[in-house]
């Protein structure tokens, strides 16, 4: 690790990473705390008056070193009494997150968007509307078996937004505590697009399902759902914290892996069978069919196989009784 030359600059960071303020230092040692007396004012009530200071060791190397704090210096989870600081460690006193960079910290030519900024505002929150309008309408009118009346449509329509802004709104504020902006627009969009991934699948499935007999999609549909409910989460805190995304997919798939196994372990105890349904449950217009249908007489072979069966299972059983009883 490298020294730093001055002069420094300790840049306060949001828990997501991103950089609140940066105050610069030109000379060494720096003294950091919640007193005035202090280089660099920690404006936290955990922080000490005089928590740390920061100076070079005899290699030229910064060095944080707590001040015998009751909370002290933490570093990757970890209580030290120093730390080696370079321009990518990231320092807790407190509950505030420090980074301190030299004036020659390389940094890259190219522009990363990790937080895409570009999809910001209100494009991406009125099409998440949209797509939350067109499911709440799109589901109604699916179950909907009277006649028509607007205002059972303008119901749905009003719990389907509201549910929206609710969700997203509880990840705004999320991400606002936990970053610097709430991206509501954002998080409208990721609401909207999973419901309409729900229904996509669900009228897909459906349609496959009853056309080639395929019922597996209908049994197990709900852990689709759930592939799809985790993915949901897996963006909102992709949102919320740009810089872990890799450990958020993983975290998400492993949240649906248990979804899915403990459904599985559910329908076993309660239906005793892994499916959710017995049987296939869409029931779509003859004409969508594309498998051959069977006919009466081969139902009435598969029945007479069954009975035979059946039949000589009770036989031996009955045979195995007298014996018992002799």
């Amino acid at each position: 690790m490298s020294a730093m030359n001055g002069p420094y600059f300790i840049e306060t960071l949001a828990r997501n990473g991103d950089v609140l303020h940066r105050h610069r230092i030109d000379t060494l040692p720096i003294r950091l705390g919640r007193g005035y007396d202090n280089d660099f004012i920690l404006d936290d009530a955990y922080a000490a008056p005089c928590h740390a200071i920061i100076e070079a060791d005899d290699a030229g190397q910064l060095v944080m070193r707590d001040l015998g704090t009751v909370n002290g210096v933490i570093h990757r989870g970890k209580r030290s009494a120093s730390v080696a600081v370079g321009g990518d460690t990231v320092i807790r006193l407190g509950h505030t997150n420090l980074r301190v960079r030299g004036a020659d910290f390389p940094v890259p030519a190219e522009q990363l968007d990790r937080t895409l900024h570009a999809w910001e505002g209100a494009m991406p929150g009125v099409a998440g509307m949209l797509m939350i309008c067109v499911f709440s309408l799109f589901t109604m009118w699916l179950s909907d078996t009277q006649s028509f009346q607007l205002i059972r449509y303008l119901q749905a329509l009003a719990y389907g937004v509201a549910a929206g802004l609710v969700w997203s709104g509880a990840w705004a504020v999320a991400n606002r505590l936990f970053g610097r902006h709430a991206r509501l627009g954002r998080h409208l969009f990721i609401f909207g697009c999973g419901v309409m991934s729900l229904t996509l699948y669900k009228v897909v499935s459906s349609s496959m399902a009853y056309a080639f007999s395929l019922d597996a999609l209908t049994r197990y549909g709900s852990h689709m759902a759930i592939l799809i409910v985790a993915g949901v989460v897996a963006f909102h805190l992709g949102t919320v914290k740009p810089y872990q995304r890799r450990r958020l997919v993983t975290v998400g798939l492993a949240l649906a892996m248990l979804g899915s196994g403990l459904t599985l372990i559910s329908n076993e105890q309660r239906r005793g069978r892994l499916a959710d349904d017995l049987y296939m449950t869409a029931l779509l217009p003859p004409a969508m069919r594309v498998s051959p249908d069977h006919s009466v007489d081969e139902f009435m072979d598969k029945v007479g196989g069954l009975k035979a069966g059946l039949d000589q299972e009770r036989t031996s059983k009955v045979k195995d009784d007298a014996v018992d009883e002799d």
